[in-house]
């Protein structure tokens, strides 16, 4: 296994200009070990803002090849198990659950190819690893800046000592960790920096396919900062154990920083809607975005882009989404007009008042269905003028090929459809409620956006399977914000699953 421990982190391409001062070298103490670290004499407080935003807005290198990046977490620990504050300590080894998790992974991963494996060196996700990497004879890179987040004195401590302990400040670690100090540092900021500088390495990697294994949070800051996120995003793009999550980079004709679009966020080994707690808090309130069944027009464009039922496929699709929300008591569904949704949102209810002769509720469950016009897109879409786009085969990133006007009215008729999901959501009469919403793939892309409190330069920043789903949680309820337990979840449709690592263009590019 070779070692990046050395490797000289880089930040390029500056956006904002700091002061420079005078460098020193001091020694971080960690339970899992003692570090060197070269850092500048304490920052100011509005220095340390901007550098958290340079994270964040800095654009990457150019690069010559398009590159999928593969995310893992590992699989249970020891500590996971107890409840106990890891950080970057390394005590903590996988359970009997942990290693099960680990080897689903491996085999939800074992016909992907993959040119390159980085891994945290702790001891939980170097295991992780080794488990899915199998008997692959291609190289495995350990890198420090990998490892978990930082968090000094918390490390070891279980969460109701942290809380004795430490008062105020582990208050402020649960509800405002972006601005979180401890033993006079900001945790979430140095992970956001020890991100880019990960991602400087990975990208500088003569590789097309790369599977990184490593840790929560780390992942978290992963994700965020590649599709240009600060330290705000902390705990808000969910990384279960052994949860898989997939960015694409595609180089500019013109050079500069590559796009960058989120494939797949937290695809785990478990149901993603099992279970009501997100990021460690109980939630009774959730959306999930399930995209439309494949459609009958396979040559669709946007010119000719119609109201098409589903084909045999999309009932296909339609159907295991129904039952992998079988176990949910659905509030109500709501759903595009067009067929396909219409169709899909259909097959949902049907199956949910039929819980009871299924064996999955006792008694019969009936569930509100809703059009909302607003989650209709193709008259939008069809209003581009770029109708070269094949429709029906889009690929990660596409809509930045968008014309500017389509996007903005996108946009602004997404945000309505957002605002009446939440409107739903919000019955303060029913503790537990949970929305269904069925639309065409760029719809949800927008509704994630929205979600997100970005803007519509960000509609390429993410893609959609048809048949696949998204959740969002809200444990602070629907004025609070979402937490993305998982976004183009489609392990559940089994053969018709989309494989991890397919090309999505072709030979050459993913």
């Amino acid at each position: 296994m070779i070692s990046l421990a050395q490797a000289t982190p880089l930040l390029h391409g500056p956006v904002h200009h700091l002061h420079t001062k005078r460098r020193t070298t001091f020694t971080v103490r960690s339970s899992s070990s003692l570090q060197e670290i070269d850092k500048s004499s304490p920052p100011t407080a509005e220095e340390r803002e901007l550098r958290s935003e340079l994270y964040a807005s800095v654009p990457f290198h150019p690069i010559k090849a398009s590159k999928r990046v593969v995310l893992v977490r590992h699989g249970q620990s020891t500590w996971n198990e107890e409840g106990r504050i890891q950080g970057s300590s390394n005590f903590s080894v996988l359970t009997k659950k942990g290693e099960a998790q680990a080897e689903t992974s491996r085999q939800m991963l074992i016909d992907d190819s993959f040119d390159v494996c980085f891994s945290s060196p702790l001891i939980r996700s170097k295991r992780t690893a080794e488990i899915i990497w199998g008997t692959r004879k291609d190289e495995m890179i350990s890198d420090s800046d990998l490892r978990e987040i930082d968090l000094y004195s918390f490390q070891g401590l279980l969460k109701h000592e942290g809380k004795a302990k430490f008062g105020q400040a582990f208050r402020q670690w649960q509800v405002d960790a972006a601005n979180f100090n401890i033993d006079g540092h900001y945790p979430v900021r140095e992970l956001w920096g020890r991100a880019r500088n990960c991602w400087t390495k990975i990208l500088a990697h003569e590789s097309k396919s790369v599977l990184v294994v490593a840790h929560n949070a780390v992942n978290q800051a992963l994700v965020a900062t590649a599709i240009g996120l600060g330290t705000e995003y902390f705990r808000i793009l969910l990384q279960s154990n052994c949860g898989v999550s997939v960015l694409d980079f595609a180089p500019r004709l013109e050079g500069g920083s590559p796009y960058i679009c989120l494939n797949r966020l937290n695809q785990t080994p478990s149901s993603p809607v099992a279970g009501g707690s997100s990021v460690g808090r109980k939630t009774s309130k959730r959306i999930i975005l399930v995209c439309q069944g494949s459609t009958q027009d396979t040559e669709a464009s946007f010119s000719n882009l119609g109201d098409q039922p589903m084909n045999m496929l999309g009932v296909i699709q339609a159907q295991k989404t129904a039952e992998l929300l079988l176990d949910l008591k659905v509030s109500a569904i709501v759903s595009s007009p067009k067929k396909a949704c219409a169709e899909t949102a259909t097959i949902i209810s049907r199956v949910q008042e039929a819980a009871d002769c299924l064996g999955a509720d006792c008694v019969p469950r009936y569930v509100e269905m809703k059009k909302i016009e607003d989650l209709d897109v193709a008259e939008i879409l069809q209003r581009s003028t770029k109708d070269t786009i094949d429709v029906s085969s889009l690929r990660p990133g596409w809509l930045n090929g968008l014309d500017d006007g389509v996007m903005s009215t996108l946009w602004e008729q997404s945000g309505r459809a957002w605002r009446l999901l939440l409107t739903e959501l919000s019955d303060e009469s029913v503790e537990e409620k949970i929305i269904v919403a069925v639309g065409h793939p760029v719809a949800h892309v927008a509704l994630m956006g929205h979600c997100l409190n970005l803007t519509k330069e960000w509609l390429g920043s993410f893609y959609l399977d048809a048949g696949s789903i998204s959740v969002v949680d809200f444990p602070d309820g629907p004025t609070g914000r979402g937490v993305i337990r998982c976004i183009n979840y489609t392990a559940h449709l089994g053969r018709w699953s989309i494989p991890i690592t397919r090309s999505t263009v072709d030979d050459e590019s993913f």
